[in-house]
């Protein structure tokens, strides 16, 4: 049985990764990039047998601590990620429960990230090669660390699905926790003010890590070469205790989640509660930009796109707080861009429900304009509001006309490109009701692709605006300003317009196809 439950992990990564050309070519460069760091990190290992004992116990417990926390953390921060033997699509089925924990435990080790902890683990024994008996005993603790990552990550996906399957809990959870990791490069320049007294600090850290969960087990080889057998043999009895508990709560969830699922519930709207359909006009584009808003508010699929936003102020204001208030004049034509990009492939977000919209007869024409009237209804307020308000706050008003220009220039630029490539181009994206951020193999390479892509075309586009803002505000010369302002109106109205028209006919042309193409991806 473990066996079968290995070789359908297995062949469900092989069935996946067939569909996709770019998704096979990304987890080939995610192989080679998983190459490279257990290349570096062997490396590097094998060199701290050269340094002092106490500086090699120092960096393999603080990276062991930061493997492990990072094993735990993930699943938390992208709940969903490589589930392809989840509970939920095992409860059916009458595998005993220890086959079952034994058989998810090895299917999470059978994957790039697995089987790079597992010999990067095993390389610190590299770190105490001149001491044979310490390298046996660094091998054997690297061993029972690197279960602890996998039955730790495991153990956390089951317990969070079992009490926080509530699809509002989950994405609540994911948002904050994406937060930090957006302002990771603040927190980092705040934080390096301090370096030389965090580097001495860091000797103080590993000792304390060493008796915890997180770095036990990795203390144990240079206790040993310190000549510490009784806190060597605590450490190990701590990172044991770590294990088996771990074990037992993934073992207790486990249970729990076969004989209770997790569900989701829905909400019905009461008679006569048309919601935006009864707001927008009687018409196709207007239905069409109805159900778009109505995504907009309510899938976290879409709102995801919308996380960075109110976050790119105050990033921008960080970066030029010590004066440089210009760099703030960036926030207006940044928002423009992730905005009017963000729905560059939303028919990907379709799915096969796509096809009811193809026997509604709605012409491509009418889908392109509704979509692109229900981000305009909220996005161009947006990148107004956020360009004056970085005028207003660096005192530049004369830069005004120029950076409403290229603002509302990208935008609408923005929504043209969008409205075509959106015919034409289908990624891997989650499904409905899944995790915001859950991935399929190769999707994020594929959608970084896609994305320069469309970066790049638009920024040729808009480039009329962008040169008359930029010489305005160096050249101090109003009327380039005011130029420009009617340069991104027009042109940016002007490519809206052709890139809806283009888009809506390649729809007309090509929509059996991409139906197809959404079909394969589920």
């Amino acid at each position: 049985m473990v066996a079968n439950l290995l070789r359908l992990r297995l062949l469900v990564l092989k069935n996946s990764l067939l569909r996709s050309t770019w998704q096979l070519v990304a987890v080939i460069f995610g192989a080679l990039y998983g190459i490279g760091i257990l290349f570096g990190s062997t490396i590097g290992l094998v060199a701290l047998s050269g340094v002092p004992v106490g500086i090699a116990r120092t960096v393999v417990v603080l990276a062991g601590s930061a493997l492990v926390l990072g094993w735990v953390l993930i699943p938390l921060l992208a709940s969903g990620i490589d589930q392809t033997l989840e509970p939920a699509r095992l409860v059916t089925f009458p595998i005993p429960l220890n086959t079952l924990l034994l058989g998810l435990a090895l299917s999470g080790l059978v994957g790039v990230p697995g089987i790079v902890t597992l010999l990067a683990s095993l390389a610190t024994a590299g770190t105490w090669w001149q001491h044979p008996l310490i390298a046996l005993v660094a091998g054997l603790c690297a061993a029972i660390a690197a279960a602890t990552c996998i039955v730790g990550s495991r153990a956390v996906t089951t317990l969070s699905s079992t009490f926080t399957s509530g699809r509002r809990f989950r994405e609540a959870a994911g948002f904050l926790a994406i937060i930090p990791l957006i302002l990771l490069g603040p927190i980092i320049v705040s934080l390096s003010s301090g370096i030389r007294t965090a580097t001495d600090a860091l000797p103080g850290l590993a000792n304390a890590l060493a008796w915890t969960p997180l770095g036990a087990l990795w203390a144990v080889p240079s206790d040993l070469a310190l000549g510490h057998p009784g806190e060597a043999a605590l450490h190990f009895l701590i990172g044991i205790a770590t294990l088996l508990l771990l074990l037992l709560l993934w073992r207790r969830s486990l249970a729990l989640a076969l004989i209770t699922p997790a569900h989701t519930t829905s909400r019905s709207r009461g008679s006569g509660k048309l919601g935006w359909l009864g707001r927008f006009p009687a018409t196709p584009a207007g239905a069409v930009a109805a159900r778009s808003l109505t995504y907009w508010i309510r899938d976290p699929r879409y709102a995801r796109q919308l996380l960075v936003v109110p976050l790119i102020p105050a990033l921008m204001f960080f970066y030029s707080r010590n004066g440089a208030l210009d760099l703030l004049h960036s926030v207006g034509p940044i928002v423009a861009l992730l905005l009017s990009l963000s729905i560059f492939s939303d028919l990907s977000y379709e799915g096969t429900a796509f096809a009811t919209q193809i026997s509604s007869g709605i012409r491509g024409r009418d889908d392109r304009l509704g979509r692109a009237a229900a981000l305009g209804s909220f996005g161009l307020p947006i990148v107004i509001i956020f360009s004056i308000g970085s005028v207003w706050i660096s005192g530049s008003w004369s830069v005004l006309p120029g950076l409403l220009g290229l603002s509302i220039g990208i935008f609408l630029s923005g929504l043209g490109v969008s409205s075509y490539s959106s015919a034409r181009i289908v990624i891997p994206v989650p499904g409905p009701g899944d995790n915001p951020f859950k991935a399929a193999p190769g999707a994020g390479f594929t959608t970084a692709l896609t994305t320069f892509a469309t970066w790049g075309v638009l920024g040729a586009l808009v480039l009329p605006e962008l040169v008359l803002a930029v010489v305005g505000a160096a050249t101090g010369v109003d009327l380039l300003g005011w130029i420009g302002l009617v340069v991104g109106i027009a042109l940016g109205s002007g490519l809206m317009v052709l890139g809806i028209r283009l888009g809506g006919a390649q729809l007309d042309r090509a929509a059996p196809e991409l139906l197809e193409h959404l079909a394969r991806q589920r």
